[in-house]
């Protein structure tokens, strides 16, 4: 007999930028994602997240859209959190005593 396969999940395939998916998808348990969020460029998610948190401020979004942006806005700032930490571990790294020699011995 063979062994199963490994389960797979299929790649992402990329939003137009002129259409990402903002619509929440659920997971159970409450959880929702945004799956367009995962592709995007740390400076094009921090973009949004300002631009979200303005549009909360102002205060004129019907309860429901304003729950929506506050999801998104959440799913937005773990985006980010992680693009800085991954930055943050790789100059940590990059900077750690001894860093340099181990790439330099034969």
């Amino acid at each position: 007999m063979s062994e199963p396969a490994p389960e797979s999940r299929p790649e992402p395939q990329p939003e137009s930028p002129s259409q990402p998916q903002t619509e929440p998808v659920d997971q159970g348990e409450g959880g929702v994602a945004f799956p367009d969020i995962a592709g995007l460029r740390y400076e094009d998610a921090r973009e949004e997240l300002v631009s979200i948190v303005s549009q909360l401020e102002a205060g004129q979004a019907p309860l429901e859209s304003s729950m929506h942006l506050w999801r998104r806005g959440e799913a937005l700032a773990a985006h980010c959190a992680t693009w800085l930490d991954g930055a943050q571990a790789e100059i940590e790294a990059a900077t750690a005593p001894g860093a340099g020699e181990a790439a330099s011995r034969p």
